[in-house]
């Protein structure tokens, strides 16, 4: 069985011996892509959502910058991969109607998060008050000033 096509580029015909040909993507700032990581002894592949936020020219290891999003029941962490030669991961293009998550639903869990983050500042905020009203006495009591 013969595998060659004539495929035609810019005017000029090739003749194309198609179990051998490969895909080549082109990538862009901007791009959504799918992000496979492999696994490893402790968890599972799995495959993140993602999206190309910089080229890293460096002459020897050029790296794709990918922001990448990790959602999971109740969290959703935005982390970044640094995509080269070395990389133990796959990055693909997504298509047009691939969407793992739900916007409203990300939103929602980053607000609770924050919720949760501006809760521990006060209480942190609260704890140096504390600390400042009542043990200033024992700085006082060494000589000291307080903070």
């Amino acid at each position: 069985m013969e595998n060659k096509r004539i495929i035609e580029i810019n005017g000029v015909k090739l003749e194309v011996d198609m179990s051998t040909a490969k895909v080549v993507d082109n990538f862009q700032i901007g791009d959504k892509v799918k992000v496979l990581k492999k696994p490893d002894q402790y968890n599972d592949s799995k495959v993140y959502p993602g999206v190309i936020i910089g080229f890293e020219e460096f002459k020897s290891l050029p790296t794709i910058v990918i922001a990448y999003l990790e959602v999971s029941y109740s969290k959703a962490d935005i982390n970044f991969l640094y995509f080269n030669s070395e990389s133990k991961t796959e990055v693909v293009k997504a298509t047009a109607d691939y969407v793992q998550f739900n916007k409203d639903d990300v939103f929602s869990m980053l607000d609770r998060e924050i919720s949760s983050k501006e809760r521990e500042l006060a209480d942190l905020n609260h704890k140096k008050e504390y600390f400042l009203s009542n043990f200033n006495r024992h700085f006082e009591a060494q000589g000291k000033e307080a903070v």
